[in-house]
């Protein structure tokens, strides 16, 4: 007999080429694929309504989301405030099944509803966050929105005490859900594209093709940061490797800073087959960030599909992954890793000990048995 849930996601999950809406896509794949009815209800911004989600989900229902200054003005958190809809409210009081919110974003449920289990997908801890993207951020006006927003998600977080499950994305994240007193937290680790480890060994690398790939959404301050790091820190430091940054919107900052560099090759919005390519066929993925926040969508698919990874360790905090990566902090020490690693054969014996670590934990199937446990 199929249980059904009704998932509200804070955006359109589908094409799935961005972190949070990864997680959300492959978890409805899992779902679907164990029999359970999804009625999905997501707020639709700068995405198209999906075919592909009428596949998995028994209903898809799109919802305006209310952008704009009104929202702004809200004491809620922009991110909530502009997704408390009235129509949703009604479409799920029609009846009493289960609910799944993904992210805080979606949380004003928690305010209204209260006949039915609820439950909430953290994909972060929000506030530490917007903090970080205030940090990061050089235009004035956005640095003071991200600001802001992170004094009140602070304040709004405690709505979460209100559910009855908060599912964490990482064993970091569930420390602090579980210390600001939520009733029940457990870990589910983001669902991802890949059910097995696909990468390949490569016994020989070769110095006119073999290349070090930093791979992102370029258009997010976070990234952004990073590539003003790698250029300034890493490109000009090894004129005899070849690096490729690819990901989404890249900045005009972005595109004149990596002209600089005769060694660099910039890949703008590739599809999804062209960079699942570039990631299996580089020698060296980089992965470095300033936020040691949630889980790195990134770097699941670069473990499970590509071969040495060279992490910072705000890459890999809260998770055991740094286990089967190279975690180095200093820009020398990453010089230093990323031209030995550039020379150094990647084996099936590496390949073996990412499927041994990665096994259940980060199992699209399991994290969704997990899930159905709880309703």
């Amino acid at each position: 007999m199929s249980k059904k849930l009704h998932i509200v996601s804070f955006n359109v999950p589908y094409p799935a080429d961005y972190g949070g809406v990864i997680d959300v896509f492959y978890r409805l794949k899992a779902l679907h694929d164990l029999g359970v009815e999804v009625h999905l209800h997501c707020f639709s911004y700068g995405r198209q309504p999906a075919d592909e989600l009428n596949r998995l989900c028994a209903s898809v229902t799109y919802y305006h989301r209310r952008t704009g200054l009104i929202s702004a003005l809200s004491k809620r958190p922009y991110i909530v405030e502009s997704r408390d809809n009235a129509d949703l409210l009604a479409n799920l009081r029609r009846d009493d099944a289960p609910v799944l919110m993904e992210g805080l974003h979606c949380c004003s449920l928690l305010e209204t509803l209260n006949d039915r289990p609820l439950l909430v997908r953290a994909h972060n801890v929000e506030h530490e966050y917007y903090a970080r993207l205030a940090a990061a951020e050089s235009n004035p006006l956005r640095r003071l929105y991200y600001a802001e927003e992170s004094r009140r998600l602070r304040r709004y977080e405690a709505v979460l005490m209100r559910a009855d499950v908060v599912f964490a994305i990482t064993e970091a994240d569930a420390v602090h859900f579980r210390n600001m007193g939520c009733s029940k937290v457990l870990l589910m680790p983001a669902s991802h594209q890949d059910n097995t480890v696909v990468s390949q060994p490569c016994d020989a690398p070769s110095a006119d093709s073999a290349y070090a790939l930093y791979h992102a959404d370029l258009s997010v301050p976070e990234n952004i940061e990073t590539v003003d790091y790698l250029s300034n820190n890493i490109f000009g430091q090894c004129p005899d490797i070849h690096f490729v940054v690819a990901g989404r919107n890249p900045s005009k900052w972005v595109e004149d800073s990596l002209a600089s560099h005769r060694n660099v090759r910039l890949v703008a919005n590739p599809n999804d087959d062209s960079m699942r390519r570039l990631i299996q066929d580089a020698q060296v993925l980089m992965l470095f960030t300033s936020f040691p926040t949630g889980l790195k969508l990134k770097l699941l698919n670069s473990l499970y599909a590509g071969r040495h990874c060279l992490v910072n360790s705000n890459m890999v905090a809260g998770t055991e992954l740094g286990r089967v990566c190279t975690v180095v902090d200093s820009a020398q020490q990453q010089l230093e890793a990323l031209k030995r690693l550039m020379d150094t054969p990647f084996t099936q014996q590496d390949i073996d000990r990412r499927r041994d670590l990665l096994g259940d934990l980060y199992s699209n199937e399991a994290n969704a048995k997990i899930l159905l446990a709880e309703i």
